[in-house]
C-alpha cells in the first residue's frame, strides 16, 4: 500500500472525507477508487459513491478477492443507506464468504 493511500485511509478513518479525498482525487487505481466511493459515501453523495465503489471492485484483479469483497460489502452499505432494498443478496452472500475465508472478521461481521 502506497503512502497515500494509506495517508487516504487514515483520513476516512478519522472522519475527514474531504481530507481522503485531496490525497486520492486524481487518481484512477482502484484503491483510489474505493476510497474515493467511501469518501463520496460519507459526503452523502450515494450516487457517486456506488458508482465508484463499482468501478474499483471490477479493477481489482482475481488475485484480489479480499478487496473486491470489501467493495461490494460497502456498496451494500450505500444502499442500505439510500433505502434501496432491489439488489439480489446473491453478490452479498460471495462476499461474505470471501471475507470468512480470508479470516477478516471485522468486515465479516458488518456484511
Amino acid at each position: 500500500m502506497d503512502s497515500l493511500i494509506a495517508a487516504s485511509a487514515r483520513a476516512l478513518a478519522a472522519g475527514d472525507a474531504l481530507g481522503a479525498l485531496k490525497r486520492v482525487a486524481l487518481r484512477d487505481d482502484p484503491p483510489a477508487l474505493a476510497l474515493r466511493g467511501i469518501a463520496m459515501a460519507q459526503l452523502g453523495e450515494h450516487g457517486r459513491a456506488r458508482e465508484l465503489l463499482r468501478r474499483a471492485a471490477r479493477g481489482f484483479g482475481s488475485h484480489e478477492e479480499l478487496s473486491r469483497a470489501r467493495c461490494v460489502i460497502a456498496e451494500a452499505e450505500v444502499a442500505l443507506a439510500v433505502r434501496d432494498f432491489a439488489a439480489s443478496p446473491r453478490a452479498l452472500t460471495a462476499a461474505l464468504a470471501t471475507l470468512e475465508a480470508h479470516a477478516d472478521r471485522a468486515n465479516a461481521l458488518h456484511a
